[in-house]
């Protein structure tokens, strides 16, 4: 997020939590664009998905983070040790993140791959950018939904392979197509056409490291 948008900060109202899933050990909800996932720094910032989880939920525990403007499901583990297990299966990637987003413009390839080495623009954080010579690696699948020729853009499932910040953000303008509503990577009509962010965490497919059940939690794109 920019500076600006933390001056701007204005979290949607809390009306209780969007709850997908929650047993002993894990809680997934859907988080509404505009939240922050963690608490910012100051009193002003401390609305935010955690904090609102940990009211219901008090040894409710991040694992991973979305940013303000995404909306979609975002996983607590509840304790210290399932916050350990959960987060190991992250890092050897067996959690299956699918996303959604509205490009702008046409896509060319129904599917394909961008494999782009990212790194943080330091004169310039938090953004984000490629760089061939001190990236680190980051993947990104994607798979056309839909094109609309009327409206020239295209609504894409998104697969995250790594978990850089900003990855799916930063491989959709590399190749041509920013997301719609994109306040730190869209200029002019793309920023524009949208109020929001158009990227939605829509689906977490992982097997729970306590019961071995295979978890399957999918949200509805509200966009």
């Amino acid at each position: 997020m920019s500076g600006h948008q933390l001056l701007d900060y204005r979290p949607p109202l809390d009306v209780g939590l969007d709850l997908l899933w929650a047993d002993d050990h894990v809680v997934i909800v859907n988080k509404p664009s505009g939240l922050l996932s963690v608490p910012g720094r100051g009193e002003a910032f401390a609305d935010c998905m955690s904090a609102r989880v940990q009211r219901r939920y008090p040894d409710a525990l991040i694992v991973h983070r979305l940013d303000m403007d995404t909306s979609g499901l975002l996983l607590f583990a509840r304790g210290k040790d399932m916050q350990r297990q959960f987060s190991e299966l992250f890092l050897k990637r067996q959690v299956d993140k699918r996303y959604v987003a509205v490009l702008d413009g046409l896509l060319a390839e129904p599917s394909g791959m961008v494999d782009l080495p990212l790194i943080t623009d330091w004169p310039n954080r938090p953004l984000q950018k490629v760089d061939h010579e001190i990236g680190k690696p980051s993947q990104t699948r994607y798979q056309v939904i839909a094109l609309d020729e009327a409206t020239g853009t295209t609504r894409v499932e998104l697969e995250p392979i790594t978990g850089r910040s900003h990855q799916l953000r930063v491989h959709m303008l590399a190749i041509g197509h920013v997301i719609l509503g994109d306040p730190l990577y869209a200029q002019g009509q793309a920023r524009t056409r949208s109020g929001r962010l158009l990227l939605h965490a829509a689906q977490l497919q992982l097997t729970h490291p306590v019961t071995g059940e295979s978890l399957d939690i999918s949200c509805p794109v509200p966009f």
